[in-house]
């Protein structure tokens, strides 16, 4: 048991010692870091409230007072792209936590029992697949209504079958193996064997998938918020924020220019992170 757990330590420090020589991800990591930091302490970063109105001090360009400038009811932008974060990286992270566990249960099941069991649910994947993400994002949350549950529920759903393919894959490979074969022996229940034996073998991919999962899901929910169907106002989103914006784009580009760039560095980091993660954790690459 002791080599066990030192040999997983071991791996883990390789893994995080391979991480760090990837300056770019470190970096994404950095950025990620300062973003989630932001989310936390809004309260005490933001110099005014989101929804603070000052009117005469409407489509004011950035200055000293106010350094992203204000929007047509003189809030002021800075401190509407800080709250953003929460909506962003809360929808982000929730949405793919909704995907993760409900994926990786339908493809655990599947690649466990196989058969008839993994047609039905692999086959329900393939139609759902068949269908843009975003465009059954759309689909369900002008179903289910303009709302931060209801954007955070439609971007899940259309996240599901990707992590339940991952899923399924691994566990075929690793259910073959010798120490599932000997939990089985010894008359370990299939649950228990799925979450104690199987599940965690299969960390490495959902792990890469899941920091690559959000950065598309923050995407999702800005792309809906701009049409309409996320989050309603006075509620500060990135997305909504661009979309608020655009009818002040020619004379007040500065509008949309922070809370773009807000969206641009948020889906780099997560993107070079995932990167990093990938590269760090492909057995392949180890020596």
């Amino acid at each position: 048991m002791n080599q066990k757990k030192e040999k997983r330590y071991s791996l883990t420090r390789e893994t995080f010692t391979r991480l760090m020589k990837n300056r770019l991800a470190m970096f994404g990591l950095f950025i990620l870091c300062v973003l989630v930091i932001t989310a936390i302490f809004a309260d005490q970063i933001a110099p005014y409230s989101y929804d603070q109105m000052d009117l005469l001090n409407a489509y004011k360009a950035p200055c000293k007072g106010h350094i992203f400038g204000t929007d047509e009811f003189g809030r002021d932008i800075f401190s509407r792209v800080v709250y953003g974060s929460r909506i962003s990286l809360k929808v982000g992270f929730i949405a793919v936590s909704i995907a993760v566990v409900a994926g990786g249960l339908l493809g655990a099941v599947a690649g466990y029992y196989g058969g008839w069991t993994d047609n039905l649910i692999m086959r329900a994947m393939d139609v759902i697949m068949s269908i843009p993400a975003t465009l059954l994002a759309i689909s369900i949350a002008a179903a289910l209504g303009a709302g931060l549950t209801n954007l955070m529920i439609a971007t899940g759903i259309a996240s599901i079958p990707t992590y339940a393919r991952i899923v399924r894959a691994s566990v075929l490979g690793i259910k073959e193996q010798e120490f599932v074969e000997a939990a089985r022996a010894v008359g370990t229940r299939d649950f228990t064997i799925l979450c104690k034996h199987i599940l965690p073998n299969c960390l490495a991919p959902i792990i890469v998938q899941a920091t690559l999962g959000v950065a598309f899901a923050i995407l999702t929910a800005a792309g809906l918020s701009f049409i309409g169907l996320g989050i309603e106002p006075p509620t500060p989103e990135w997305g909504a924020m661009l979309s608020n914006a655009r009818s002040y784009i020619r004379d007040y580009s500065y509008m949309c220019l922070f809370p773009g760039l807000a969206i641009a560095l948020t889906i780099f980091s997560l993107n070079v992170l995932g990167d990093g993660l990938r590269d760090a954790l492909d057995p392949k690459l180890r020596q």
